[in-house]
């Protein structure tokens, strides 16, 4: 039997094949896009196994399938292989500035180019990725302020742009990012004063920066999502304020190792209702005693106050503690016997009450370790004059 093929049939069958060969289907913009991107990276510094070195455009389309040979990774397409949804790249130390141009891929949602070489300026044209809703690019040498720019990316969910080198105070108009939920711009040189944060933030990472003043409650204010605050290696100063323990969602903080006087701890009664797990304020400058009220925080685990300026004895209230595990008091002056309950052989607290003005600490206490400050020291901090 013998089939023929009508004329008008041809066109169509022609047309079919040429879709389902898949040479052309990812959009000229996208591919535009990703040769400045590959253009911009050093070629010494792309190894012959990783993502980069497998975009060949010249034999292959960016979302054609099966990618057996070329693009074999750092791309993800939509599902009708016409757009890059993903540019998720292996750390494998490329070096190069980002591309003005990456602002082609409209559909972006994951910018991702952690632990690499990349510097220079994040280009402001990144406001053109309406779609984008991760942004990482953690561990690089990109330099400059974060742009103005970036806060209008409104389906962002995610940055992380820790361990680089971005100076500068934070963009006014952080709060204007309504679907953030987590920040994490650590280990920079950031200046300046917390703005005022995204309504949906959960988790908020801007430690060991220049970060410097106050910390203000309009800075917080429309933050009631917030779980986990990390403000470590600052230069924060002042008391902070009652209101701070008042974020009804506050679980963990860390505020070490910054210049802070004093603080301000919620009333018991309001403490009662709190949801907070985990405070770390060592290595700060806060002056006058213990907070009592900690203890009534009823999820409290772990506390750290070490290395202030503390005086006064170690509240009962602490030793009363049902959930308490981890308490680190050392490096203050406190004063008075140290609670039995820390100080046993079988304590279930762990931590430190040592370099304190404490009588009768056990020295086979794991807690008492280090050594009391010698007697001199003590009766100066309490307005005595050491012994000649």
């Amino acid at each position: 039997m013998t089939f023929t093929i009508s004329s008008g049939l041809l066109p169509l069958l022609l047309l079919l094949f040429l879709f389902s060969s898949a040479d052309a289907l990812t959009s000229p913009s996208d591919v535009s896009a990703l040769k400045a991107f590959k253009a911009t990276v050093k070629p010494n510094s792309i190894p012959p196994w990783s993502c980069l070195a497998s975009w060949d455009f010249t034999v292959s389309d960016p979302c054609a399938s099966p990618r057996r040979t070329h693009f074999t990774c750092g791309i993800t397409c939509s599902s009708d292989s016409t757009r890059v949804t993903q540019l998720t790249l292996d750390p494998a130390g490329y070096t190069g500035r980002l591309t003005p141009l990456i602002s082609g891929l409209t559909e972006l949602l994951t910018l991702d180019l952690a632990e690499n070489n990349f510097y220079g300026l994040i280009p402001s044209s990144i406001s053109s990725l309406i779609s984008l809703k991760t942004l990482i690019l953690r561990s690089n040498s990109f330099s400059g302020s974060l742009p103005d720019s970036v806060t209008r990316l409104n389906s962002l969910e995610s940055i992380d742009i820790s361990h680089n080198l971005l100076t500068g105070p934070l963009p006014k108009t952080m709060n204007s990012l309504s679907n953030l939920r987590q920040l994490d711009l650590s280990y920079n040189k950031l200046t300046g004063a917390i703005p005022k944060l995204p309504k949906n933030l959960i988790d908020l990472a801007l430690k060991a920066n220049t970060l410097s003043g106050p910390i203000t409650k309009e800075s917080f204010t429309e933050s009631t999502q917030l779980e986990i605050v990390e403000l470590a290696e600052n230069s924060f100063t002042g008391t902070l304020g009652a209101w701070f323990f008042l974020l009804e969602s506050i679980q963990q903080v860390d505020l070490a190792n910054n210049t802070l006087t004093g603080i301000e701890v919620l009333p018991p009664k309001l403490a009662g209702e709190n949801n907070l797990v985990a405070v770390e304020l060592g290595f700060n400058q806060i002056r006058g005693n213990a907070p009592a009220s900690f203890a009534a925080y009823p999820r409290l685990s772990s506390l750290s106050m070490r290395y202030n300026m503390l005086h006064g004895v170690i509240p009962s209230e602490y030793e009363r503690s049902k959930t308490l595990r981890r308490l680190y008091l050392d490096g203050n002056f406190l004063t008075g016997k140290p609670p039995a309950r820390f100080v046993r052989l079988d304590a279930e607290v762990m931590g430190s009450l040592g370099n304190n003005c404490l009588r009768g600490c056990p020295g086979k206490a794991k807690m008492c370790a280090p050594s009391q400050k010698p007697f001199y020291i003590c009766k100066q901090a309490y307005g005595g004059k050491p012994k000649s």
